[in-house]
C-alpha cells in the first residue's frame, strides 16, 4: 500500500457516514473511529503538504463527540476538552503547511473555552509555554524545508531530475535524523516512483539499519519485491528480514521458491539468492543445540544440489562456481562430518571447470587444513602438468614445491623437484618465445605505423604543391592529345582495311571514356537501331532518359557523350533499341520537353555520315565531334588535314593495289585501239594479271 493522503481521507469519511456505530457516537464506534485516525496520522500525519487535513478531520470529529456529550456532565466534558487540545497542540509541533491558520484556529478555540476574553489576547506562551516552544521549533523545521518542497513539485521537472530532487531531500532528512520523518519522506517518494530500484534499495537499507525487525520492514521488503521483482539483492535482503523476524520456515522457503521464478540480469544474482537461503540453514542448524543430517542438513544439501544443477552451465571457470562449491565442501566437512561427500564436491567441480587453479588450490587447502598430507600430495601430482592460464601453471609447480618443504621428507623434496624442473624450464622456454613474438609484433606495428605516416605525410605534401598540380595537369593532357592522335591515325586504318565501314567514336558511353586507349579505338557501333538525342540537360542521366522512354519501352544501351576533361555532359546522347518498331516510337517523341529543355530525336545513321562532308548536316558534325571530343582547337585542325589526306586514297574492290594515275598496268598496249578507256585504265585482278602471263 502506498502513502496516499487522500484516500486515507475518502476512506475516514466512508467509515464516518456508513459505519453505524460511529454514526450514533456509541463507545464501540468511537474507539473504532479514533484508532483509524491514529493509524491515518501514523501514515500520512507528517506529510508536509498534504498531512493538515487529516488533522482537521480528526479535531472536528473530537468536537462533534463534545457536541453530544451531556451538559451536566462536566468530567466527560473537561476530558473531552482536553482531547481536542491535546490534538491542536499535537498538530503545532509539526512542519505542516499553513501553520498561522492552525495557530490561528487553536486561538479562537481556547477563548471560546474561556481561558482568554478574546483571540487576540489570548497569549499561548503564557498559558502554555511547552506548546509555544514546539510550535517556534516546528515553524522553524517547516521553514527550512520550504524550498524542498517546492522542488519536488515542479511541474516542469522531468521524471529523473524530480528524483534527483527527492533524493536531496532524503539526504537532508537523514542529516536531521528524524527516523519517522525519514519514512514518511521514503513513502512519498516510492508513490511517484514505484518501480525505482535504487530508490527501493535505499529505503529497505535504511529500514534494515534503524528498526531491522517488525511488521513494518517485513512490509516494506515485501512491497520492494513486488515493484522491483527482477532484482535479486531486493530478494535476498527480504529473505534475511524475514530471518530476524524468526518467521517460520514454510514462510521463508514460500518468499525463497517465489524469487526463483524471477528473472534477473545476471547468474551472479541467482547464486547471491541460493547463498542466502543456504546461510539461513546453516545458522538454524547451528545455533538449534544439535544436528540431524538426515533430516536438517538435507535441506542445505538439496539447494546446493539445485543450485549446481541450474548455476554450473552459466557460471562454468569463473570464481562464482568456486565459491559455490567451496562452500559446499566445507559445510559437508565441518557441519556434515563427511569428508567423502566434501571430497566429492570438489571432484565434480574440478569435471566441470578443471582449467581453473582457483579449483585446485582451494581442493588442496582443504585437504592440507584438516591435516590430509598425502591426498594434498596427490593432487599436487595430478595438477602440476596441466596447463593453467597465465602464470598459473608455473604458480602450481612453484607451490608444490613449497608444499613439500613444509610437510614433506626430504625424498619427497627431491621427488617433487625431479618431476617440477623440467615442466619449469619447458614453461620458461615457452615464455621466453611468447615474448619474443611479442616483441617482434610490436616491432612491426611500430614500423607500419611510420610508414602510414610517412605516406599520409607524402600526401598531404602532394595535395599542398601548387607545382605538383601543374606537373601532373601537364602531363593528363599531353596524354590526353597522344590518345586523340592515335584515335585519328586508327581511322585511317580502319578505312584502308575494307569495304565494311566502322564508325569511330560514334555513340560513346561513359564508361569507353573512362575506359583504356585501346578500347576506345577498337570499339564501334553498327547497330542501325539507336537514336541520337540533342539538346539534353546537362544535368540528364541514364536513368531520367530511360524514363522519358519508358512508354515506348525496348530501351538498351543509353550512351551520354562527355567531356575529355570535365567529364561533364555534352548535351548529347545515343540511345540503342532492340528493333525498329520501338526506334520509330522513339523519334516520334521529338520536340518534347525533358527536364526543361526540348529534345531533338532523329535516327544515327552511320553510313550516311560517312558519305556526306563534315559541316552539311547537324548529325554529322555531331559525329565529328564525338570523334574529337574533348580536343584542344589544334587538335581539331590536325584531325581534319590528315582526314582530307586519307581521302585521296581511293579504294575500290578486293585484293587490289592502289596505283598512281599517271603509271600504266602491266600489259599495256600503245597500239591497241581504245574503244573504251574507263574500260582500259580499270585495274586488273590477280586472276586476271595470272591469265595475261599465261597468254604470253
Amino acid at each position: 500500500m502506498f502513502q496516499s493522503v487522500p484516500l486515507w481521507y475518502d476512506y475516514i469519511k466512508f467509515v464516518q457516514e456508513n459505519d453505524p456505530s460511529v454514526c450514533e457516537c456509541s463507545p464501540v464506534g468511537v474507539s473504532k473511529a479514533r484508532n483509524l485516525f491514529e493509524r491515518a496520522l501514523t501514515a500520512a500525519g507528517l506529510h508536509v503538504t498534504e498531512g493538515k487535513k487529516i488533522w482537521e478531520a480528526y479535531r472536528e470529529f473530537e468536537q462533534a463527540i463534545y457536541q453530544t456529550i451531556d451538559a451536566s456532565d462536566d468530567a466527560t466534558k473537561d476530558k473531552q476538552v482536553q482531547r481536542i487540545r491535546n490534538i491542536f497542540h499535537r498538530q503545532l509541533s509539526i512542519p505542516l503547511v499553513d501553520m498561522e491558520s492552525t495557530l490561528g484556529a487553536y486561538k479562537a478555540w481556547e477563548a471560546e473555552q474561556g481561558t482568554s476574553q478574546d483571540v487576540e489576547s489570548c497569549d499561548v506562551g503564557k498559558s502554555f509555554p511547552h506548546v509555544a516552544t514546539a510550535y517556534e521549533k516546528a515553524l522553524d523545521m517547516y521553514n527550512a524545508r520550504v524550498n524542498f518542497e517546492q522542488q519536488i513539485s515542479r511541474q516542469d521537472l522531468s521524471d529523473t531530475e524530480r528524483l534527483q530532487q527527492y533524493m536531496i531531500y532524503l539526504k537532508f532528512e537523514h542529516s536531521v535524523g528524524d527516523p519517522a520523518r525519514i519514512q514518511v519522506l521514503y513513502e512519498r517518494a516510492i508513490t511517484d516512483f514505484p518501480i525505482s530500484s535504487d530508490l527501493w534499495l535505499d529505503y529497505t537499507r535504511y529500514m534494515d539499519k534503524t528498526l531491522k525487525a517488525g511488521d513494518v520492514v517485513k512490509d516494506v521488503h515485501s512491497r520492494a519485491t513486488k515493484n522491483c521483482p527482477w532484482l535479486g539483492e531486493l530478494w535476498a535482503r527480504y529473505l534475511l528480514c524475514l530471518e530476524r523476524g524468526h518467521s517460520s520456515e514454510s514462510e521463508i522457503c514460500s518468499v525463497f521458491e517465489k524469487s526463483l521464478h524471477c528473472t534477473f540480469s545476471t547468474f551472479e544474482e541467482y547464486l547471491d539468492l541460493f547463498l542466502a537461503r543456504v546461510d539461513g540453514l546453516r545458522r538454524r542448524i547451528s545455533f538449534a543445540g544439535g544436528l540431524e543430517v538426515s533430516s536438517d542438513y538435507q535441506h542445505i544439501r538439496e539447494t546446493f544440489q539445485r543450485a549446481s544443477d541450474y548455476l554450473a552451465p552459466h557460471l562454468k571457470n569463473t570464481d562464482g562456481l568456486v565459491r559455490l562449491y567451496a562452500y559446499w565442501a566445507r559445510l559437508e566437512s565441518k557441519l556434515a562430518k563427511d569428508i567423502v561427500s566434501a571430497r566429492g564436491v570438489w571432484e565434480s567441480l574440478l569435471k566441470i571447470s578443471g582449467s581453473m587453479l582457483e579449483a585446485w588450490q582451494s581442493y588442496i587447502a582443504m585437504e592440507i587444513e584438516l591435516g590430509h598430507i598425502r591426498e594434498a600430495r596427490s593432487i599436487y601430482k595430478r595438477c602440476y602438468s596441466k596447463r593453467f592460464p597465465g602464470p598459473g601453471s608455473e604458480e602450481v609447480c612453484n607451490s608444490w614445491l613449497r608444499f613439500e618443504r613444509e610437510y614433506g621428507t626430504l625424498e619427497d623434496f627431491d621427488h617433487a623437484l625431479q618431476k617440477v624442473m623440467p615442466r619449469l624450464e619447458e614453461l620458461q622456454l615457452f615464455t621466453l618465445q611468447q615474448e619474443s613474438r611479442t616483441a617482434d609484433q610490436k616491432d612491426i606495428n611500430i614500423r607500419k605505423n611510420d610508414r602510414e605516416k610517412r605516406k599520409s605525410g607524402a600526401d598531404i605534401t602532394d595535395e599542398e604543391s601548387p607545382a605538383k598540380r601543374r606537373k601532373d595537369a601537364l602531363q593528363i593532357t599531353k596524354k590526353s592529345y597522344m590518345k586523340d592522335k592515335g584515335q585519328v591515325q586508327n581511322a585511317a586504318e580502319l578505312r584502308k582495311s575494307g569495304d565494311k565501314k566502322t564508325k569511330i567514336g560514334d555513340g560513346m558511353d561513359q564508361e569507353e571514356i573512362k575506359g583504356s586507349a585501346s578500347d576506345t579505338k577498337s570499339k564501334a557501333y553498327t547497330d542501325q537501331c539507336t537514336a541520337f538525342i540533342s539538346n539534353l540537360d546537362l544535368k540528364a542521366n541514364n536513368h531520367h532518359i530511360r524514363e522519358f522512354f519508358s512508354d515506348v519501352s525496348g530501351v538498351g544501351e543509353i550512351r551520354i557523350l562527355r567531356d575529355k576533361f570535365t567529364g561533364k555532359s555534352r548535351g548529347l546522347a545515343y540511345v540503342d533499341f532492340i528493333d525498329d518498331a520501338h526506334l520509330a516510337a522513339a523519334v516520334a517523341k521529338n520536340k518534347l520537353m525533358l527536364l526543361g529543355k526540348k529534345l531533338s530525336i532523329a535516327r544515327s545513321d552511320p553510313r550516311k555520315g560517312r558519305k556526306e562532308s563534315m559541316g552539311h548536316s547537324d548529325h554529322a558534325e555531331s559525329v565529328s565531334r564525338s570523334t574529337s571530343r574533348g580536343s584542344t582547337a589544334s587538335q581539331k585542325s590536325n584531325y581534319s588535314t590528315s582526314k582530307e589526306r586519307v581521302e585521296q586514297v581511293q579504294l575500290t574492290g578486293k585484293n587490289t593495289f592502289a596505283r598512281p594515275r599517271s603509271l600504266k598496268p602491266l600489259g599495256w598496249d600503245a597500239n591497241k585501239p581504245r574503244t573504251n578507256e574507263a574500260e582500259d585504265e580499270k585495274p586488273k585482278s590477280n586472276d586476271e594479271f595470272r591469265q595475261l602471263f599465261l597468254k604470253k
